[in-house]
């Protein structure tokens, strides 16, 4: 049950926040100036990302049956009463009515429920228990008092990561719950200052089964093999743990165990989630690893798996398994989740070694991480697949899950959605800890690591005028130990053998097999007469990976012989109904999801339903995807997207749009006869090469064929942010306008 599929089809997820009490208008609550306390700046409550909001300020039963019978919300979030001067939050009211027990709460839904239930009220055991018996699967509640400060950094970690990812309540709850430790729980700011500490455990609760992965065997399968579900053959994934370096916001302190913990359960949380919504899109055979290839027993096979997780990151996984499991696609996604998710602890902090337990002093400061804030460091052992998913989310300013774990910098890669006001939240709860007197006797003085100057041995030497002094032995001294200096005419560059690169072998296909009616599946190169130039290498690489990619298909590739219209008439809707169809076809059934055209494609791309019509009518106009770097994929092809915006700070969005298309378009361009057939305008030939397109007359020429001076490389025309091309013919005609301009006296 993620967010995006409980309780509708649609791809966002629905908030029905209901704030009792009437006295605080859109969530902006007023705070006690003073002097030594810091400023919390208590966020509002709207509709961001995958987030859809529906606000009730003290509403009437009445007004909220009908606002949740239209809205049908996913998640309904009940707000206590606001107690005037005071930092806690009271009971639980709609308009008169006092909904301090199960029967009342209960009977204000109705016979529906939403999936999800926030009770923020305290000591709301028995209101949970009630809602949870009637059929809510998940109720989040409070045992006991708690101050507004902390259950709203609580909520706001929780919406964050539910308006950043596609994620299952258990998750998300995992989440804001980790964060809510590392600031709340390890600073002590969990109840108000009025209240006396009670016995029990502080924090949130959640009631509600976690999520199941299904790796049982499809129905057929069992049946004839007779095989019950504890006998499948388990998946087994080759990677390597690596070592990461976060910037977390906060006063600079010792790295004990809460702190540690905490950031291992909410990144292992955030990973999860990541995983959980996670999409096979590519598998191929690949060899086993080169120590363990002796230790397969017959019929193992090895896969090179491609995955796009729920955040559009790609990794890919290498994993073993039985063939029945590895050509199933399902199950193998199945099975790789299950491996990921169920049976490891994806994140592990450093432990027992003197670099996690003492801190190291505060690294300097820059605008570009946390704002400026004080941030500490933190080193974390993660899996090879972890670090590649992170630093893709890392620059994506609409993620904000890694702001309410206090993440500002991953491996030096800043956070680029940390605001002002998020350091200043995070920072709010750091003040006991920074007035502490015994912190400034804890921490330890000394450089942090990237200011430290490299070893003399690592140290380029100064060139010397005397050539005698190159070759005799300088003995220098280094914190009391002499030590001999490196020979300068030793440090010569090691040469490299040049490596060319190395494509996976695909095997040969059903048409190079056998001579049947049906042709080979390659695509059209003409003759190369001589040595391709330099240029030219960039464009014949990418067509060779397109036939790599084409033949690892399953079935022969032919025409689609679909009655669809033209693309340049053809609508919307018909294109879409047949792209499904040929994908179905094709047996990539899943990259169809189950609700059919209204759901299709899943891909999201600047915070928007991926725009497959508008893109493959930009590529198949331009030459078709044999093109390669030609077509400026940022500059006219994703100027001309629904998911372009004026305000786009995207990166990457060239090499983005080449991975959907090879996805879900490049085999259906090759089916079907939509590519404009078009020649160079200077030597009239379709050979392949150095495309560029004009962007005056939006015609085609080869590169190298353009002879004129003064045009760069290929490589500045070829970029998806790289220079406009301007063909022969249109410079001379503009030139010839502005010459006619200046003679007329304009």
């Amino acid at each position: 049950m993620m967010f995006s599929a409980q309780g509708s089809s649609r791809n966002h997820c629905s908030l029905l926040a209901v704030l009792c009490g009437g006295k605080v208008s859109d969530n902006k609550q007023k705070q006690p100036v003073s002097d030594d306390k810091p400023r919390y700046p208590f966020p509002e409550l709207s509709s961001s990302g995958r987030l859809e909001v529906q606000l009730l300020n003290n509403p009437s039963i009445d007004e909220f049956r009908r606002v949740f019978e239209s809205f049908e919300p996913n998640i309904v979030y009940l707000q206590g009463e606001q107690i005037a001067d005071s930092e806690e939050i009271g009971s639980l009211f709609l308009g008169d009515v006092d909904l301090s027990t199960p029967e009342a709460l209960c009977g204000v839904f109705g016979s529906t429920f939403p999936t999800t239930v926030y009770l923020e009220i305290p000591n709301g055991v028995k209101l949970a228990e009630g809602l949870h018996s009637k059929g809510v699967p998940y109720v989040i509640y409070w045992k006991n008092t708690f101050s507004r400060y902390v259950a709203c950094h609580f909520r706001q970690a929780l919406l964050s990561v539910i308006q950043s990812s596609c994620s299952h309540t258990w998750d998300a709850f995992q989440f804001a719950n980790a964060s809510f430790k590392l600031y709340c729980v390890r600073n002590n700011n969990i109840v108000s200052s009025n209240s006396q500490k009670q016995s029990i455990k502080p924090g949130p609760h959640l009631l509600g089964e976690p999520p199941k992965i299904d790796v049982s065997q499809p129905e057929v399968d069992m049946q004839e093999q007779e095989d019950s579900p504890e006998n499948l053959p388990a998946i087994k994934i080759y990677d390597d743990d690596v070592t990461m370096r976060f910037l977390v916001c906060g006063s600079p302190c010792t790295l004990d165990a809460v702190l540690l913990g905490s950031l291992e359960d909410g990144l292992n949380a955030l990973l999860s989630i990541e995983i959980r919504g996670s999409k096979l899109h590519n598998r191929a055979s690949a060899p086993p690893p080169p120590l363990q290839a002796g230790t397969f027993s017959r019929g193992v096979v090895t896969m090179r798996c491609d995955f796009s997780t729920c955040s559009s990151a790609h990794i890919s996984l290498l994993v073993s398994g039985s063939a029945q499991t590895c050509f199933n696609d399902q199950l193998l996604e199945n099975h790789i989740k299950n491996e990921l998710i169920e049976k490891s602890q994806l994140v592990h902090a450093q432990s027992s070694s003197e670099e996690s337990k003492l801190p190291s002093s505060e690294p300097r400061r820059s605008t570009s991480i946390a704002c400026g804030a004080s941030v500490f460091e933190v080193c974390m052992k993660v899996p090879t697949w972890a670090s590649q998913v992170l630093r893709q989310l890392a620059p994506d300013v609409s993620y904000r899950s890694l702001v309410m774990l206090g993440i500002a910098s991953i491996q030096g890669l800043s956070v680029a959605s940390f605001e002002k006001d998020d350091a200043e939240r995070l920072l709010f709860f750091c003040k006991k800890l920074s007035k502490d007197p015994l912190l400034g006797s804890s921490l330890i003085s000394r450089t942090p690591s990237w200011l430290v100057p490299p070893a003399p041995s690592r140290k380029r030497p100064e060139p010397y005028k005397d050539t005698k002094s190159l070759n005799c032995t300088i003995m220098e001294g280094v914190n009391g130990l002499t030590r001999p200096k490196i020979n300068v005419a030793a440090m010569r560059p090691i040469p490299h053998t040049q490596r060319h690169k190395m494509l996976p072998f695909s095997g040969f296909s059903e048409a190079e097999r056998y001579d049947g009616d049906q042709g080979k599946v390659n695509l059209p190169l003409a003759p190369v007469k001589q040595p391709a130039p330099v240029t030219h290498r960039k464009a014949l690489s990418s067509s060779y990976q397109a036939q790599q990619i084409i033949s690892l298909n399953p079935l022969p590739l032919k025409k689609h012989g679909c009655g669809r219209a033209p693309i340049q008439v053809c609508s919307e809707e018909e294109f879409l109904r047949d792209v499904m169809q040929f994908l179905i076809f094709r047996g990539h059934t899943r990259l169809v999801p189950q609700g059919g055209l209204a759901e299709f494609p899943d891909a999201i791309l600047n915070a928007k339903r991926l725009d497959l019509f508008n893109l493959y009518r930009e590529v198949v106009s331009r030459g078709g995807f044999n093109v390669g770097n030609g077509i400026n994929w940022k500059g006219q092809v994703f100027s001309k997207m629904r998911n372009h915006t004026l305000t786009n700070r995207m990166t990457g969005v060239g090499n983005t749009l080449k991975r959907h298309y090879e996805t879900y378009l490049l085999e259906y361009e090759l089916a079907h006869d939509d590519v404009d057939g078009e020649c160079c305008l200077l030597c009239h030939s379709s050979a392949a090469g150095d495309w560029v397109n004009c962007g005056v007359c939006d015609e085609w020429a080869h590169f190298g064929c353009d002879r004129r001076q003064g045009l760069g490389a290929f490589k500045d025309y070829a970029k998806t942010d790289g220079l406009e091309y301007v063909c022969p013919h249109c410079s001379i005609s503009s030139f010839k306008k502005k010459a006619a301009k200046t003679m007329n006296g304009y």
